[in-house]
């Protein structure tokens, strides 16, 4: 069962992508369209996983996005419409301690 979280909870998501032309787009987009007040890309790292039975490594860009609970299903149908793997890894942690007027400043520029 998911922790209950109120709409204004500011949330940290990672999302990895194949390369920093996809990054990019996704960045752009999710603040863009208000579903995210800032994306950081982080380039060139290696990811090793397991993929279809075969463990692979592959240089990719994590994305670290920042928004609110409220404005996360919607990220995460656009995110999906965005990204070109078939499993997309998005994952939401909630930001339960942080500087206050900045955590204010992703529920203002989240849309929430």
């Amino acid at each position: 069962m998911a922790p209950q979280t109120s709409p204004d909870t500011v949330l940290l998501c990672y999302c990895s992508c194949p390369d920093s032309a996809c990054a990019q787009v996704i960045a752009e987009t999710l603040v863009n369209e208000r579903l995210a007040a800032c994306v950081n890309r982080l380039a060139g790292i290696s990811s090793t996983y397991r993929w279809q039975g075969a463990v692979t490594t592959d240089r990719e860009d994590l994305l670290l996005i920042k928004t609110t609970a409220g404005r996360l299903n919607a990220l995460k149908i656009r995110l999906l419409a965005l990204h070109p793997y078939e499993l997309p890894e998005l994952i939401a942690i909630p930001v339960e301690l942080g500087h206050a007027a900045y955590l204010d400043w992703v529920r203002q520029s989240a849309g929430s």
